[in-house]
């Protein structure tokens, strides 16, 4: 899952976005509304985590801006006016989720997490083949039976192949995926992480390797 915080604070979104990161997710920064839209016409991503009060573009007009694109991520604002007038206007402004300041963080990735799976081209939430079951709320896998430990990283990894099936996800789409804008895309940090979990999944082996196309699960 791909993230936007933006967040003028910039301790605050620092801890966000490590926290998400902590969860998973490949997560983006921004500290201000045109530094914002410019990474959002960059990358196409699952949620954006917007504060509403946003210095060079204001959180509304950003919020309106992404609204209005034809393949939009969802969006849940952020801001330390949590009156039901303020949540009602957000809302009004095509925020899917609201949050007041101070947040539960646990309550923050539940809200992301659920706007994840409510995508119009989200999968269900429970994604399975070849055997596997995957979990992302329970942050579980199984693969027939038998319970798996995987690393945050080696998770995440599996789920984009798992949402990717029955198709192919390209080395450079797991970088944006599961890692964050400043991956060296040179790294072979997708090979290896690739390796470690097919040994974690076992015999036979179920993630098939296409020179020049990606990785998929057969």
């Amino acid at each position: 899952m791909r993230l936007l915080v933006v967040e003028d604070a910039r301790a605050l979104a620092a801890v966000v976005a490590e926290g998400l990161r902590d969860q998973g997710m490949a997560v983006d920064v921004a500290h201000d509304g045109l530094s914002a839209a410019g990474k959002l016409d960059l990358t196409a991503y699952d949620v954006v985590v917007l504060d509403r009060d946003l210095p060079g573009l204001h959180g509304d007009t950003l919020c309106r801006m992404i609204t209005e694109r034809d393949e939009r991520p969802m969006v849940i604002m952020l801001t330390a006016a949590g009156s039901p007038g303020d949540r009602v206007d957000g809302l009004s402004l095509g925020a899917d989720d609201y949050l007041g300041k101070p947040f539960h963080f646990p309550e923050l990735v539940a809200r992301v997490q659920a706007l994840a799976r409510r995508k119009p081209d989200a999968r269900p939430r429970i994604l399975r083949a070849a055997g596997i079951e995957l979990d992302p709320v329970r942050r579980t896998v199984v693969r027939d039976g038998r319970q798996l430990g995987l690393s945050v990283k080696e998770f995440a990894v599996l789920h984009a192949l798992l949402r990717a099936t029955p198709g192919f996800i390209s080395a450079e789409r797991l970088l944006e995926q599961v890692w964050d804008e400043h991956t060296d895309p040179f790294t072979n940090t997708v090979t290896v992480t690739i390796g470690r979990l097919r040994r974690k999944l076992g015999a036979p082996p179920v993630i098939a390797t296409t020179p020049g196309v990606g990785y998929r699960i057969v």
